[in-house]
């Protein structure tokens, strides 16, 4: 997947690569390089540059003209860590939505080995799975757990595998201690090493589950796992779409709103429109604006839209009667909204299937919430809000496709709604906690 270089009104406020760690000092600079050599790439040139938590550069990216530089077949995709601090920030470059929790489990997992090594060296290394390249969805389906294959440039860690091996040595041979070259390779793997019964240098655990996810292959794939069956959630004409396993994956169209929701509802993932949640949230409201706003920008594609505010806004629906009534998704809201605030909830079966995705979110305690938060947000295309928190690369398609002025109007709205106060936002209109 190769990014095309992304406008700056993005970067300049902090709407793509925001939150990354500079690289500037020579020697970590120096590192990074080591570990690019180990790669088969070039070095880069550049002495400041940024990083994500897997150590992707956008800058080294476009240096390289390859997006794909840690990601060669968009699968078993590398890392390079420079820093134990890489675990605090996001991932931006990916082809599968959990390498950032893998990521995450890795660091945290094994954090004193990492802390230890980084001090002297950098770790890179690649996510393995069982595939070496995806040409179907049986392939994707194979994956089942990956496992973190970790390398270090100065062979840190095979030192200490052989330091350990030589002290094991020292500690059950009567004679060891007399083998001088012995004591001698010992003493210059401690240089390296440092004493090893002190610095946990090995990583303990390198194997983790893999389990829900979206994907960028085939145009976009999702897979959740429950107990008895994997669905998968694609567009038909993906290869291998309905052909592997039956008996154990299901398989839903993406086009069909009415299968997807039902899966989502019956499997437990969705909070449904009840009063309880949709009142103080502001949900439907948000939805709302999000949908009128829609229409403004086909309607009016080169409009500024800076300064409008809400009495604007009251003022367009009024003038365009007929278009909000033929788009009939405003009109829906309203009448939802009176339902709920009667009857306490919506009746969701009498809703038509796509406008159902208007006004649910996902169970927020359910460990699939941002993958369904994603999954809805393909439904409600209209709101680049949800698009944007919980769908980066569906939202960056979208927004090659605006025009300057909606572009300009969008960054706008973002800045104001959602980069203010990313997790109060979150909270309030998703009820998701960090």
């Amino acid at each position: 997947m190769t990014h095309a270089k992304k406008p700056d009104l993005l970067r300049d406020n902090d709407l793509i690569y925001g939150r990354l760690l500079t690289v500037d000092e020579p020697h970590l600079v120096q590192r990074y390089n080591k570990a690019m050599a180990a790669f088969g790439l070039q070095p880069t040139k550049l002495t400041s540059f940024q990083i994500d938590r897997t150590g992707f550069s956008p800058e080294i990216a476009e240096e390289c003209g390859d997006y794909g530089y840690l990601d060669p077949n968009e699968v078993n995709r590398r890392f390079i860590i420079l820093t134990p601090s890489q675990i605090d920030l996001p991932v931006v470059h990916t082809a599968f939505s959990n390498t950032s929790q893998l990521m995450f489990e890795f660091m945290s997992r094994n954090q004193r080995a990492i802390d230890a090594l980084t001090i002297k060296d950098v770790i890179y290394g690649e996510i393995e799975d069982s595939v070496p390249k995806v040409n179907d969805i049986e392939d994707l389906l194979s994956i089942n757990q990956v496992e973190f294959k970790v390398l270090s440039a100065e062979d840190v860690l095979g030192k200490a595998a052989e330091l350990g091996k030589l002290v094991d040595r020292l500690k059950q041979e009567p004679d060891a201690w007399r083998d001088n070259a012995m004591l001698e390779r010992m003493v210059d793997l401690a240089k390296v090493c440092g004493d090893i019964r002190e610095n946990a240098l090995v990583p303990d655990q390198v194997i983790f589950r893999h389990t829900a996810y979206w994907t960028s292959h085939f145009g976009g794939l999702y897979v959740f796992v429950d107990p008895d069956m994997t669905t998968v959630i694609s567009d038909p004409a993906a290869p291998g779409f309905r052909r592997s396993r039956p008996w154990q994956v299901s398989y839903l169209s993406i086009n069909d709103a009415d299968k997807v929701f039902r899966f989502l509802a019956a499997t437990g993932r969705l909070d449904l429109p009840r009063a309880s949640w949709i009142e103080a949230s502001g949900y439907l409201e948000h939805r709302a604006e999000m949908v009128v706003r829609a229409l403004i920008r086909d309607a009016e594609p080169n409009r500024n839209l800076t300064d409008v505010d809400k009495v604007w806004l009251q003022t367009w629906i009024l003038g365009h009667a007929d278009l909000i009534a033929s788009d009939g998704n405003f009109p829906f809201l309203n009448a939802a909204k009176r339902e709920i605030a009667q009857l306490g909830h919506l009746k969701i079966e009498d809703v038509p299937p796509r406008q159902r995705f208007l006004v649910v979110r996902a169970k927020p305690d359910h460990p699939d919430a941002w993958l369904t938060n994603q999954l809805i947000s393909d439904f409600v295309p209209q709101d680049f809000v949800s698009r944007y928190v919980f769908n980066k690369p569906g939202f960056y398609k979208d927004y090659d496709g605006y025009s300057d002025a909606w572009r300009s109007h969008v960054v706008d709205v973002l800045k104001t709604t959602y980069l203010k106060d990313k997790a109060a936002f979150r909270a309030r209109l998703y009820g998701l906690t960090d």
